[in-house]
């Protein structure tokens, strides 16, 4: 049986993450403390003692994730996996946890992602709905009928929960046209705008320039992309795949069933909360799904 480590993305932070594995672990202390220095203000801080208002700002949420979520593996794992993957943000952890990317690199580019979201967010009112319990092959022709307007699937979390992105005004038709085709549950999320969509665009042009500074080596095991729902291993497909991401949806229903056909029996969570561990049991409940952490 092969295992799968896997690291959830924007969303699942909270006040007070990574405190207790700071207080436990001298190796936490200093990877907290380095992080801190990489990105020049005090993000442990935040991250420790901060308002759920301030861990929400995209360029405090994505580096407080990902730090978390990469200190809790160091700290943790007690077995190396077999392959890796991360939902949106997340897939930046597994990149250097698989030591495609180091540490240093993988949070300059998780901040310079993040700043970049952030601008693109303020170009346009947007946002992303969740659709759950319908039809995803529906929900893909509603998005595709609205055709004077920006709306697309975005987030393929489980079978029964399909997240589409877009402008306001593309959201509102889709919703509407969503609920005369009979779907009952509609969730606007509490995101900044409209990520894994067109309208990410710019962002997607800055972090091009990013990558491009960064060195990708050769990874110790896959990781099942985003963009792709397939292993890779290679260094510049893993770089094109990252851009690919910001526009594109993220295809974590299938990515993780083609980790299970590809052997994976045991997937174990690394970072905050334990969302990504609800939805491989959605996805197939019969693997083996774990979380590692101390304070959630």
């Amino acid at each position: 049986m092969k295992i799968a480590h896997v690291f959830p993305g924007q969303g699942a932070q909270f006040s007070g993450m990574g405190k207790d594995l700071h207080d436990q672990y001298p190796l936490a202390q200093q990877l907290f403390a380095q992080a801190d220095a990489i990105l020049g203000f005090p993000l442990s801080e935040i991250m420790f003692t901060g308002s759920e208002e301030e861990l929400k700002q995209t360029r405090v949420t994505q580096p407080a994730v990902f730090l978390h979520a990469y200190v809790a593996h160091r700290c943790l794992a007690g077995e190396q996996p077999d392959m890796v993957a991360g939902h949106s943000l997340g897939e930046l952890t597994a990149l250097v946890v698989n030591g495609c990317l180091s540490f240093e690199e993988g949070l300059t580019l998780v901040s310079k992602r993040a700043h970049a979201m952030q601008r693109a967010c303020e170009r346009q009112a947007s946002g992303m709905v969740a659709v759950l319990k319908f039809d995803d092959k529906v929900t893909e022709e509603v998005c595709a009928s609205v055709t004077d307007d920006v709306v697309v699937p975005a987030n393929y979390n489980s079978p029964q929960q399909l997240v589409i992105s877009g402008s306001l005004t593309g959201l509102e038709k889709a919703q509407e046209r969503l609920r005369e085709a009979g779907a009952k549950r509609l969730l606007p999320l509490n995101v900044g705008g409209a990520f894994h969509s067109p309208l990410m665009l710019p962002a997607q042009e800055e972090l091009a320039e990013a990558i491009r500074q960064c060195h990708f080596g050769q990874p110790s095991c896959p990781v099942y992309q985003n963009a792709t729902a397939t292993a890779s291993s290679d260094p510049e497909t893993i770089q094109q795949n990252l851009l690919v991401q910001l526009t594109n949806p993220v295809r974590w229903t299938q990515s993780v069933r083609q980790m299970i056909a590809d052997g994976a029996g045991r997937f174990v969570e690394f970072g905050p909360g334990n969302a990504l561990q609800g939805l491989v049991r959605r996805i197939d409940d019969q693997v083996e799904v774990a979380g590692c952490n101390t304070d959630n």
